[in-house]
């Protein structure tokens, strides 16, 4: 792999690094095997340090811990992924993983696929970390696990199971802007019965989303806050060990204003005086069935139904209703502790229903067969993957890995693997847009990574190298659209080449934890050499945790470099966040959070503003004792 010339000091300091992380972390104990166990890298559970593939797992400590305000907010923080939001907290919100567009990161909810068919991706600010249990993040290609759009990564949401006795938790917080959250969570379970309920709300005024003398003329000097609600219901029953059968619930509505214009006659000037917003509902409903069928075989069978109702605009109403049918029947194999085979058929079927367009439904079938196996100190991982569409052409996909442990704690690694990203409705079918012989986009990418282990020290550095093909987008000359387009059309445009460099780390010293997380990136059209939009050339993290008896303080710092976007470079900014926790009671916590505690002015995308500081003040309830 040849690393722009760009990514060369990165590499040495990446070497820098991790020399310190690596000496502190020789006085630590001898590396003790991974136990976290994780399904995204390989669709079955499986052990952390088993996977070859670049996964990480932010469990519900660190999710309670975090002073992230959003899900989104709290991926970023990962090594690799950066964040694009149309403005404050309840915008449109996506992640880009690796330098990926946002409709390149697949999201799944317990292994289910979600997302808008019409757009092409997850809004994250529908979905409330609230209702989150932990969260699996693989990044590198995904597609011959999962099928379209993991181009750049996969995250799957994992939502709160009962165990054990009931167990009651919640909280309560306010803040500046008129902002309040909470939720209520019960969960617990007996005689092979088991159950989760959660109810969760949020709501706040916002500042204007648009800046003033924005390029289209867009700014509405009016607040544009949001609300967001979400419901999530699970219940199983196990008639005995190793057999459950389950069925859950959740459903997330999030209602938020932003500015636009409309463009009235007679002289069809932007009016951006009228109250936009957007209203989205997504429910999902999942009947699952997992159990032993022979000493080495595990079964699992899936149905869902996933439904994401948009409404968008002002005077002027666009709605866009998709659904989404999904069967998965999958079978593991585990013949030894050391081999596992996987294999699933998954049956997919979306359709929509819009106020703008007509199409018709697309069926799709997958078929899976992947092998995770561990000979001695080396490690091998191959996952193959054939689609077949109905509206665009069959895709197979594959992805092979070999790691090897090389000294106690350590271990390299190797990936190599093919993704695709589907033509939406959108841009299949969108009026005086939409080709509905538009191709699907390609990757092919190539991984190396080096990982260190022990008892209170991580440390994980990756160098990737993605091609993709076929990009789709906005096509402006007209000969090369099809007869009848006046304005330009979709079509596969351009070429890109994604690179870079991502070292993570994690220390323990006494009462403190230390977090890092470095990312460089070089992502360039290939056409036009320049960079593309909303991707920075470089993000760091790094967070100070500290827990002494009832006390626990934290802070984080976030810095983004330049990016470009719509014709212009944004500037670099860091964020500080602090965060703020006293236990006055086995159950009971107060906390505090300050967002920006310097009150940075930024642009998370042109002419889109932030919050600025905010504050908030709570109360936390833990029926098991803080």
């Amino acid at each position: 792999m040849s690393l722009n010339p760009k990514l060369h000091g990165a590499r040495l300091l990446a070497g820098c690094v991790l020399l310190p992380l690596a000496q502190a972390a020789s006085a630590q104990a001898q590396a003790t095997p991974g136990d976290t166990v994780q399904v995204i890298g390989t669709r079955a559970p499986t052990a952390l340090n088993r996977v070859v593939s670049d996964v990480v797992v932010i469990d519900r400590d660190r999710i309670r811990a975090t002073s992230a305000d959003s899900l989104e907010d709290l991926l970023r923080r990962e090594g690799g992924i950066q964040l694009s939001r149309n403005g404050a907290p309840g915008q449109n919100a996506s992640v880009l993983i690796r330098g990926s567009g946002a409709s390149n990161t697949l999201v799944l909810i317990d292994g289910v696929r979600i997302g808008s068919a019409t757009l092409g991706q997850t809004d994250l600010s529908t979905i409330s970390l609230a209702q989150v249990e932990r969260i699996e993040i693989m990044r590198g290609p995904g597609s011959s696990l999962y099928g379209a759009d993991a181009i750049g990564g996969v995250v799957n949401i994992v939502t709160r199971r009962g165990e054990g006795a009931t167990y009651a938790h919640g909280n309560l917080a306010g803040g500046n802007h008129a902002s309040a959250e909470g939720y209520a969570a019960v969960s617990g379970a007996a005689a092979g019965f088991d159950y989760a309920l959660s109810l969760s709300g949020e709501t706040s005024n916002g500042v204007s989303a648009i800046v003033p003398g924005d390029v289209f003329g867009l700014y509405n000097p009016d607040d544009d806050g949001f609300s967001r609600y979400g419901l999530q219901l699970a219940g199983g029953y196990s008639w005995q060990p190793g057999q459950r059968i389950g069925l859950s619930y959740n459903a997330s509505q999030n209602r938020s204003q932003f500015d636009s214009a409309e463009y009235p006659p007679p002289n069809f000037l932007p009016d951006p005086s009228p109250d936009f917003r957007n209203r989205t509902t997504t429910q999902l409903t999942t009947l699952q069935y997992q159990g032993d069928v022979a000493t080495d075989w595990v079964a699992l069978l899936r149905g869902s139904y996933q439904s994401d109702r948009l409404s968008s605009g002002a005077n002027f109403i666009s709605r866009y209703d998709t659904t989404r049918r999904q069967i998965t029947a999958q079978a593991t194999w585990t013949p030894s502790a050391q081999h596992q085979v996987v294999g699933a058929v998954d049956l997919l079927t979306e359709s929509i229903v819009s106020s703008d367009f007509s199409a018709p439904d697309r069926d799709n079938t997958g078929l899976v067969l992947g092998y995770t196996g561990r000979f001695g100190a080396q490690k091998l991982q191959a996952d193959l993957r054939w689609d077949h569409n109905s509206v665009y052409e069959n895709q197979t996909t594959g992805k092979l890995g070999w790691g090897m442990d090389v000294a106690p704690g350590w271990a390299v690694r190797a990936v190599a693997g093919t993704a695709f990203r589907a033509p939406t409705f959108n841009d299949l079918y969108y009026p005086d847009y939409g080709v509905v012989t538009l191709s699907p986009e390609r990757s092919r990418s190539i991984e190396a990574g080096l990982n260190y282990q022990a008892e209170q020290t991580s440390v994980a550095a990756t160098a990737y190298y993605n091609k993709v093909s076929d990009l789709i987008g906005y096509q402006p000359d007209t000969s090369l659209c099809p007869p009848g387009y006046s304005f330009g059309c979709a079509g596969n445009t351009a070429r890109a080449v994604l690179q870079g460099i991502t070292i993570q780390g994690l220390q323990q010293w006494g009462n403190f934890q230390f977090t890092l997380a470095l990312d460089w990136l070089n992502a360039k059209d290939v056409d036009t050499d320049q960079t593309l939009p909303r991707r920075a050339a470089n993000q760091q993290t790094f967070a100070v945790d500290w827990n002494e008896g009832p006390w626990q303080l934290g802070g984080t710092v976030v810095r983004v470099s330049t990016r470009p976007d719509g014709g212009a470079l944004l500037p670099a900014y860091a964020l500080l966040n602090l965060n703020a926790r006293y236990r006055f009671e086995r159950f009971w916590q107060v906390e505090a959070r300050l967002q920006n505690a310097f009150d940075k002015d930024y642009q998370p995308a042109r002419d889109y503003q932030d919050l600025g500081r905010q504050f908030w003040v709570g109360l936390r309830y833990d029926g098991r004792g803080l």
